[in-house]
């Protein structure tokens, strides 16, 4: 099949491998399931009881469960928006020091969203089970569908968080050992013969001019004791 250039380019554009990133494919299905998880409970989670015109949590009637549900899926989608765009300029980054920090930062928050999704999801599976049934008109959908995406978004950050620690093993390190490996380099080129060497190890003996010198001076000599002299009788 034959494709026109055009779209060749464009398939090998910038953006499009940038789209094709598993990193960014699973950023922006983790800002869904985040997107899913409080609009569903932000529209649907607050309603009315069938004898009472206030409005109460749909998960157990507490308003904790749906508080903590909207904040977190809200904050995790701003989370995704800012790395993917962050994502998208790292190779405008050219400090190593700035780029190891960011990657760390990133699998940090990775790791802690994976555990705040896994009490989330336990959190209200619990009020959802606790829930009286049909003790609302309305907001059972939005309910179940906000525990299962946040069932989702563990796994999704578990794989963000494995993803971060790749990039994080693969680049730590590098400016360092290329240094280290230039500076080998040099010390090998400029460093000169050693002393010990069979080349340069002077030949001793008596007919050696060196042997002269070699020898140990005069005044580190063992000293001769004096000699007592006979005086005549007279």
């Amino acid at each position: 099949m034959h494709i026109p250039e055009s779209l060749q380019d464009l398939a090998d554009g910038e953006a499009v491998q940038f789209l094709k990133r598993p990193k960014t494919i699973t950023r922006i299905i983790g800002g869904v399931f985040s997107l899913i998880v409080f609009s569903s409970l932000l529209t649907d989670g607050y309603q009315n009881k069938t004898e009472s015109s206030k409005l109460h949590c749909v998960l157990n009637s507490n308003n904790v469960a749906c508080s903590f549900a909207v904040g977190a899926g809200l904050l995790a989608f701003l989370n995704c928006l800012t790395f993917l765009a962050l994502d998208a300029h790292e190779s405008c980054i050219g400090n190593p020091r700035f780029k190891t920090a960011f990657q760390l930062l990133d699998f940090i928050l990775a790791v802690l969203w994976t555990g705040i999704w896994f009490v989330g999801f336990c959190f209200l599976a619990n009020q959802w089970q606790h829930s009286p049934p049909k003790g609302f008109l309305l907001g059972s959908s939005s309910a179940k569908a906000a525990i299962t995406f946040a069932f989702f978004s563990i796994c999704i950050w578990i794989f963000q968080a494995y993803a971060a620690l790749h990039d994080l093993r693969n680049d730590t390190s590098v400016p360092y050992k290329r240094s280290l490996d230039e500076g080998g380099v040099v010390l090998t080129t400029l460093s000169p013969p050693s002393a010990t060497s069979p080349a340069n190890t002077p030949t001793t003996g008596p007919n050696n001019p060196s042997y002269a010198s070699s020898a140990l001076p005069p005044y580190l000599t063992t000293p001769k004791a004096p000699r007592l002299a006979m005086m005549p009788d007279n």
